[in-house]
């Protein structure tokens, strides 16, 4: 199965993160998540295999705007509000065969490769 890229086509790091795959020969689905936010369903399972806090873009506007209760919510708090707010989701999110496998674009090329390739 394809792996999926999960962001936004403006996000710098996004488009980084395409480019490596493009020169490493990998095969991916790039989905806007601006045009097709995630299902809740999709959150909880990624939320479930990478936790809330890693998944948190905490550089972004939604992010500021949420008032300081955000500092004490649940992982289901958490999912209620990346499906009521993609942005919410830190960039790019990658999923392969349906499981979250990395969340942002960090590590060296080989760990990449470990985590990315099929």
């Amino acid at each position: 199965m394809t792996l999926q890229v999960y962001g936004i086509p403006t996000c710098t790091t996004c488009k980084k993160a395409l480019t490596w795959l493009d020169s490493q020969g990998l095969s991916y689905e790039f989905i806007n998540t601006k045009t097709q936010p995630p299902a809740r369903e999709q959150i909880q399972s990624w939320v479930a295999a990478l936790g809330a806090k890693s998944m948190r873009n905490t550089s972004g506007q939604s992010y500021r705007a949420l008032g300081e209760e955000k500092q004490t919510w649940s992982d289901t708090q958490w999912v209620d509000a990346f499906a009521a707010d993609a942005m919410l989701l830190k960039r790019p999110l990658f999923v392969r065969e349906g499981q979250a496998v990395l969340i942002g674009f960090r590590g060296t090329d080989e760990e990449l490769r470990q985590r990315l390739g099929s």
